[in-house]
Parts: structure tokens; sequence; C-alpha cells
């Protein structure tokens, strides 16, 4: 609990900095949980409008800007600024992303988001000053603060045994999808707790304490009845199992059961 109030004390400073100088505030990447708190404090009391992007459509780690409402009509996105990272009026995102990609392709081995990420951790960053890391076939793309940007361009150069070069790239129109699986089955009906088991091939009772502890997030938000009722198109994001899009019903069957179908991205 300490460690939560020390966060939303911060957030309530980042607020109170933008709304008395009149400037935009910017959080380091934040994680689900601390989305979710973020989402529930009441700005209007603060006179700041919350925004928060990742850098990408569904991004998991995102930075929030806290604007204060005499700029907050001002700021639409710059024409020709890629969306989201830019907020417009020239205040942006202070986020990069880097492209990192093996010196030698045809002798690399493959590396997987754990071996990125602990390749970065390794020169001592903080993990709240990384965002999501897309990875391509044999290459990654890592969102991170802007102010490490450079260093890790200069410092990052192997990755268990593969050398590996890091250059920012300026344009994140290229950003490879990500890739995911359909998944089709039959659920007794479209509660949380019975979609969770078909999306990650067990028991409702085995993502029962997921749901009970907080580690379960439906469009960012967290959700801890087992009974909720999901929608068309959700997003759902569970701590330590993987996100994944609840897409429809496809039929009721004849023993009252729903034929679903959603997409686990990997």
């Amino acid at each position: 609990m300490e460690k939560e109030e020390q966060f939303i004390k911060r957030i309530q400073e980042l607020c109170q900095n933008a709304y008395q100088r009149d400037i935009v505030t910017f959080s380091d990447f934040l994680d689900l949980n601390e989305l979710h708190m973020v989402n529930h404090i009441n700005y209007r009391e603060l006179g700041v409008t919350l925004k928060t992007c990742g850098g990408y459509e569904l991004a998991e780690r995102q930075m929030a800007a806290f604007i204060p409402d005499a700029l907050s009509y001002v700021l639409r996105p710059s024409e020709g600024a890629v969306q989201g990272v830019c907020l417009g009026n020239g205040w942006e995102y202070p986020m990069d992303c880097l492209c990192i990609q093996p010196l030698a392709k045809r002798f690399a081995q493959p590396l997987s988001h754990r071996d990125y990420l602990g390749a970065a951790v390794n020169l001592g960053i903080q993990r709240s000053k990384l965002g999501d890391i897309l990875v391509d076939e044999k290459e990654a793309y890592l969102f991170c603060h802007s102010s490490l940007t450079e260093f890790i361009s200069g410092e990052l150069c192997r990755i268990r045994n593969t050398g590996v070069a890091a250059r920012k790239i300026p344009d994140l129109s290229g950003l490879p999808e990500r890739k995911r699986e359909e998944i089709t089955g039959t659920v007794a009906s479209v509660r949380l707790d019975a979609v969770l088991a078909l999306a990650f091939h067990t028991s409702r009772s085995q993502m029962l304490p997921f749901i009970e502890t907080g580690k379960v997030y439906v469009n960012g938000k967290m959700v801890v009845s087992n009974g909720y009722q999901l929608k068309e198109e959700d997003i759902i994001s569970v701590r330590g199992k993987g996100k994944f899009q609840y897409s429809r019903v496809l039929k009721q069957t004849k023993k009252d059961r729903y034929s679903i179908c959603l997409y686990r991205y990997r």
C-alpha cells in the first residue's frame, strides 16, 4: 500500500507542476497496474487532462501526459506527425523507438523478448524507462525514454552471443504488426473466467487467482470479478500470461453453449 501511495503522490506532483507552470508533464512508462491507478484519478479537480501513449495502438506500457486546462484546447496532432507520439503544437512524448538488428543476420541466433529486455536492463536501465518491445524475425523494436536513446545506441552491442546494433527510427509507420493466432472453442457463457480458460488452454479454476489478485485487465482497466461479461473487440491482458482480443460469438450450440472466436497475441 505504501508503494501505491507514493506512486499516487508522484502523479499528483506531476499534475500540480503542469497546472501551476502551464506546461505538459510526463510520467515514465507505466505498467498495467499503474495505468489502472492513473485512470482512476479525478483530473478535473487537479486542473489537467490525462492522455496516455505507448508509441503504437496496442502498447501495454504507456507514458502519461498531464496537460493543463489552459493548453488542452490547442493541443492537436501535428500534420505529418506520428499519431500518438506527438501531442501537437511542439509537444511530444519523451520517447523514441530503437530498431535492434544483428550485425550479421546470417549467423544471428534466435532472440526472445526476454533476451532483448535482459540486455537493456543489464546496462543499468530502470524498467520504468523502457516501454514495449516488439520482436520480429531477426530484429526488435524497443521503445525507451528519449534521454536514453544515445546511451542505448552506443552501449547495446551484444545480446547473448549475437552482435547487434541499435538505431533510432524516425518513422513508426513501418513497425511490424503484432502476430496473433486465432483460437476458437466453446464456453458455457462469455464470462471472463471462461474465456480466459479458453485463451490460455487451462481451467477456469486455474485462472481465478489471476483475477482475484488484480492481474487481469480489460481495455486497460483492472477487473476482479470472474463473472464479468466480455464485449466484442475487448482487449484482455493478463500479467504473466499474455494478451488477447475477444472477437465474437460464432454460434450457440444445441447444448446451449457458445462457440466463440478470439485472437491471442504472440
